[in-house]
């Protein structure tokens, strides 16, 4: 089973850099550098365009060390590619950290991952079965 790209002329497909790696990175598609100043944010295009089988997602991931070095992560992380889209690949980074962040053509910006999808219908209940749990939410389960 593959992905199949349509790529942009000058566009770089999504590779691993390492045979143990699960992301695949993917890169900047710019005619001229991208500024995100502090706090800032916005949709980096990719010049790739996807084919993922159905049953199947691509999620788009911070790279570890854009975000370590730079404070720069994807906005909604994980984001994800749907299988019945076939748009431009545009990833949402945010520039945390102090100083403007730019964004050069073929910069890789991001990592993919592809994972299996299942749905599964949603049913509307009156009550829910007791967990140990229960409602407790946002930190109830101890530092």
């Amino acid at each position: 089973m593959t992905i199949r790209i349509k790529a942009e002329k000058g566009a770089v497909l999504p590779h691993y850099a390492t045979e143990g790696a699960a992301g695949a990175d993917v890169s900047a598609f710019l005619s001229e550098p991208m500024i995100l100043r502090p706090g800032e944010y916005g949709a980096v295009p990719t010049g790739l365009h996807m084919e993922i089988p159905v049953g199947y997602e691509v999620q788009v991931r911070p790279r570890s060390g854009l975000a370590l070095k730079s404070g720069v992560t994807v906005l909604n992380a994980p984001g994800t590619i749907d299988s019945d889209y076939r748009g431009e690949v545009k990833v949402i980074l945010i520039n945390h950290s102090s100083v403007p962040f730019e964004i050069r053509n073929g910069d890789r910006i991001a990592q993919i991952v592809v994972a299996k999808v299942e749905r599964l219908p949603f049913e509307e209940a009156e009550s829910l079965s007791g967990t140990e749990r229960g409602e407790g939410g946002f930190g109830s389960t101890g530092v």
